[in-house]
């Protein structure tokens, strides 16, 4: 009963171990959050800048598999090209060194030892939950009640172990490990594979160290395993993406495969020739040291060599992109990896959603030259655009309800929130657009025209609606409160001239200078580009809510 207890120590341990970092990763992300959402902008830079965005992310999230991931997403969203992606994909493996180095804190000196103050970090968590309503103090708990778990588990995986220090079995294996490089390779990559993330699976070998079980070469092999099998999840999510994608998956892998076979190499050179060395004991502050110092190495040899990382992934990854619909219609490439960050899944939806108010803006824009020039073609092409914005809908409402259900600040779920009601006015625009539509079609059919005063004023409210657009659109772009002033001043302009060209048309009407079909279209006209200004002001007014 005793072995089965102390097995049962080391699953509960390793499972306090798992969601104590994921715990401390939300809360650092939630507080985070309103910088990260900015970080977009960094992707379409430098490669420099993209190692130290993946870092910085990695450290942040707590997961190198996670920001890979999400890499893999962006690229498959068309966010950003391979070049950037491998910049992004180094950085990530630098920044998981964070947890080594954490894990590692319990043999920096008694004080940081998990027993000694891992349990006042979560009875101060769960007071600051317990008695405070502030969102920020909130997010400060669950970093702390985060950490004192992971430190909890870690104390528990190590407490099952300690007995077994002395056991046969322990050196053993990794005498075994140690003395077969491809084994111990394997090794740590097959349980990474396993339980889908390096974190875990280094502190686990962390855990082992502590205790004095590890030697220094099985620990060298398992640990460039363990670098290996981290790719394992980008290259699973990977199989349903494009082939962009999936190139930028294999980046990772080959990034991580070739610096396993350089140190892998040099290491077994020395361990050779230095058989103590081999054979002594490794503890887990040399082991986040070397981790370290692979990860950094392999980004500063490797990051010249970008560009062949990413011809390499070509060759590996064969055939052209298929070629993508006209830039007008295009539907929205929602990638669901880009969830593993809600931060940026937020602000990804932003741009979407601002994607969407362009192209109601071209489909207005489109409406109300065919309602001058009487071009089928126009037309068409119009109703085209409006089965396209009815599809986008859609799409778009899904991946924001998938959004609200992650792990969202208080201001995020606000704008989650928005961004519906924006998406529904923007297709409500784009309704009113393919009413417009009809009348042209109706009128080119009739081969029915308008006055020219009557054409002067459509050309008008037309010019003012497609600013209200455009300025609406931009609010929800920038949340700057110009564009919200800007789109409320236009659409009371937008009111007072809709009343005055009524009057003037009824005016026509009397004179017997427009027959009433004409008329019965032209006011019609005139109801639906209010009605589309109208929607404009109500986004702006969801972005006034947020900066207020």
């Amino acid at each position: 009963m005793s072995h089965i207890e102390m097995l049962f120590r080391f699953i509960g341990g390793l499972g306090m171990f798992l969601y104590g970092m994921n715990v401390m990763a939300d809360g650092l992300q939630k507080s985070a959050g309103n910088h990260m959402r900015h970080l977009l902008g960094i992707l379409t830079k430098n490669r420099l800048l993209g190692i130290l965005l993946g870092a910085g992310v990695t450290a942040v999230i707590q997961s190198s598999s996670a920001t890979t991931v999400m890499v893999v997403g962006f690229v498959n969203a068309g966010l950003m090209n391979l070049t950037q992606a491998a910049g992004i994909i180094m950085g990530a493996n630098i920044g998981t060194t964070i947890t080594a180095w954490v894990v590692s804190m319990s043999e920096w000196g008694s004080v940081l030892k998990p027993e000694f103050f891992a349990p006042l970090l979560i009875g101060i968590g769960a007071f600051l939950i317990l008695f405070s309503k502030k969102e920020k103090t909130h997010e400060l708990s669950e970093i702390l009640m985060g950490f004192g778990l992971l430190f909890i588990g870690l104390s528990f995986m190590s407490g099952a172990i300690t007995p077994y220090r002395d056991a046969p079995i322990f050196s053993e294996a990794f005498r075994i490990l140690g003395s077969n490089p491809i084994l111990g390779i394997l090794t740590g990559l097959v349980v990474t594979a396993v339980i889908q993330s390096s974190s875990a699976s280094v502190g686990i070998l962390q855990t082992l160290a502590a205790n004095g079980v590890v030697t220094w070469n099985s620990a060298i092999y398992i640990t460039l395993g363990q670098n290996i099998g981290t790719c394992v999840t980008a290259l699973l999510s990977s199989l349903g993406a494009h082939r962009t994608a999936k190139r930028a998956a294999v980046i990772h892998l080959l990034f991580n495969v070739m610096g396993a076979i350089l140190f892998g190499g040099i290491l077994f050179v020395i361990f050779t020739f230095s058989r103590s060395l081999a054979g002594a004991t490794i503890n887990s502050v040399q082991i986040s040291i070397f981790h370290t110092i692979f990860n950094v190495t392999n980004t500063i040899l490797l990051f010249p060599f970008a560009n062949w990382l990413v011809k390499m992934s070509g060759l590996l990854v064969k055939g052209e992109e298929e070629p993508e619909e006209e830039e007008s219609f295009q539907l929205p490439n929602l990638d669901e990896r880009i969830l593993e960050t809600p931060s940026f899944a937020v602000e990804y939806a932003v741009k979407e959603t601002v994607r969407m108010g362009e192209l109601a803006w071209q489909h207005a824009k489109l409406v109300f030259d065919a309602v001058r020039t009487g071009s089928q073609k126009r037309v068409d092409k119009a109703y085209k655009i409006e089965e396209t914005m009815n599809r986008y809908e859609r799409q778009m409402t899904e991946y924001l309800a998938k959004i609200s259900k992650t792990s969202l600040t208080d201001h995020q779920r606000q704008v989650v929130g928005n961004l519906l009601y924006t998406v529904g006015d923007i297709e409500r625009m784009s309704d009113h657009c393919d009413n417009i539509a009809e009348m042209a079609e109706q009128m080119i059919k009739e081969r029915l025209t308008f006055s020219l005063e009557a054409l002067e004023g459509l050309e008008e409210i037309e010019g003012l609606a497609l600013d209200a657009m455009k300025a609406s659109i931009l609010a929800r772009q920038t949340e700057k409160m110009a564009y919200v002033q800007q789109t409320i001043q236009i659409e009371d302009e937008i009111d007072d001239l809709e009343e005055e060209l009524r009057e003037k048309h009824i005016e026509r009407l009397a004179r017997n200078q427009c027959s009433a079909a004409r008329g019965v279209i032209y006011l019609d006209i005139l109801s639906n580009i209010e009605r589309i200004s109208d929607h404009a002001d109500n986004i702006a007014g969801y972005v006034a809510d947020e900066i207020q």
